[in-house]
């Protein structure tokens, strides 16, 4: 019985700690996807200021591996890692009422980002050390869902201040960083299970090299591409699509403000509300198709529905329900995406280890967080808004017809092999 009770002891306040964390922050990442159209309206940021905000959040997620690499073989760093990441994360929002630089918001989401990323792994560690598998599932389901229709209630108060109050960004942001960081206080109570010894740890340390850490994730990546050309037609397929995807947020401001006159209000129940809508009642929809389909087919129906975002917000210059409607089929294909994009390497690992999988498609959110958010600034300053959302949408047709080419392809290897083997 004692012994039950300790074990619950671990559970709960692991449990109580992540929720928090996710429920106090919930505020702060409402408007904080309202970043890029808060510097554009006004700070009056450039396309390119614009393009700059938008690329750091993917290519910050291959440097955010340096971050979660602190907590490898070291429990012990677990409870701090995670409370360094809020705290470093959240601190350039502090002086957000003092700052008229739009670079500074430029930089102040990198850093954001970098860490929201970092500490992942450090949280996913805690939750498998102190939380059974079958718990952690159902508990991680249910906070995650939380998060996306918590976002999308006070996206609809959020964006009611920005537009009846001037400036009323500037005093959000500390005051929603404030709110998050109070999760420290849960964070600081849970307890950690010691579960590698020192001496693993301590052998690690005598063969660490800054070099070999640097170039060890670039290196296995490339030698997984081609050892693997099926996993590496899937990547070129993601890359077109996800290249899509970014291609046009550096024209959404403009369209939006320019183009649409829309209000903060107007733009935070689209982006925010209807986005997380869409979200949360797509979630078990993929999750059964996924059980079903074959990885290739099932990501061409994502960017087949991504194509259609572009054409919502054309039509939209007719009636405002066209926005709605396009970011609710947003968030529909932002949650098969990510499914996609989380689950895509265990299935093709298999039974090998899938680390290195995953770690490639982190860092091609990096290399094209490099390349398309910056074309589409400068084919938006050159051409305007509207030719960036229709070639981002070509993109994502042209992923489709790949997906759909590379799973003829690997049908028929299929059952070449099966002829070979009778």
């Amino acid at each position: 019985m004692a012994f039950k009770t300790f074990i619950n002891i671990f559970l709960d306040k692991t449990r109580n700690a992540y929720m928090w964390t996710r429920v106090l922050n919930t505020p702060f990442w409402a408007i904080y996807t309202l970043l890029p159209f808060i510097i554009y309206k006004d700070l009056h940021a450039s396309a390119w200021q614009v393009a700059c905000l938008i690329s750091l959040k993917p290519i910050v997620s291959v440097f955010s591996l340096y971050w979660s690499s602190l907590v490898k073989r070291r429990s012990d760093r677990l409870i701090s890692n995670v409370v360094w990441a809020g705290i470093l994360s959240h601190l350039p929002f502090f002086f957000a009422p003092f700052i008229t630089n739009a670079w500074y918001f430029v930089l102040a989401s990198g850093v954001y980002m970098l860490f929201y990323r970092g500490v992942n792994p450090a949280w996913m560690e805690i939750l498998k050390i102190n939380v059974p598998e079958g718990a952690r599932k159902s508990f991680f389901a249910y906070v995650s869902a939380f998060y996306h229709i918590g976002g999308a209630v006070f996206s609809i108060g959020i964006g009611w201040l920005l537009s009846e109050y001037y400036e009323a960004w500037r005093w959000l942001f500390p005051l929603f960083a404030l709110l998050s960081l109070l999760a420290i206080a849960f964070q600081l109570l849970i307890p950690i299970k010691e579960s590698v010894e020192r001496k693993e740890y301590d052998k690690a340390v005598d063969s660490f090299s800054f070099k070999d850490q640097f170039k060890k994730p670039w290196k296995e990546a490339w030698d997984l591409l081609k050892e693997r050309p099926d996993f590496t037609r899937f990547q070129i397929g993601f890359m077109l699509g996800g290249g899509g995807l970014m291609l046009w947020q550096p024209a959404l401001p403009a369209f939006f403000f320019d183009t649409l006159q829309l209000s903060y209000k107007e733009l935070a129940v689209a982006m925010t509300f209807c986005k997380g809508i869409g979200y949360t009642f797509a979630v078990p929809f993929w999750t059964r198709l996924m059980n079903k389909m074959d990885i290739f087919v099932f990501s061409g129906i994502v960017t087949l529905i991504a194509a259609l975002f572009p054409v919502g917000l054309m039509l939209a210059q007719w009636h405002i329900f066209f926005l709605f409607g396009a970011y609710l089929l947003y968030g529909m294909m932002q949650a098969g995406s990510e499914l996609s994009w989380n689950l895509s390497g265990p299935i093709f690992a298999k039974h090998e280890d899938s680390s290195t999988y995953s770690g490639v498609n982190v860092v091609s959110i990096g290399l094209r967080g490099c390349i398309a958010p910056p074309f589409g600034s400068l084919l938006c300053t050159f051409a305007g808004a509207t030719p960036v959302l229709i070639l981002g949408g070509g993109l994502c047709l042209l992923a489709t017809w790949h997906m759909h080419m590379n799973k003829k392809r690997e049908e028929r290897s299929y059952l070449l092999s099966k002829l070979q083997t009778d």
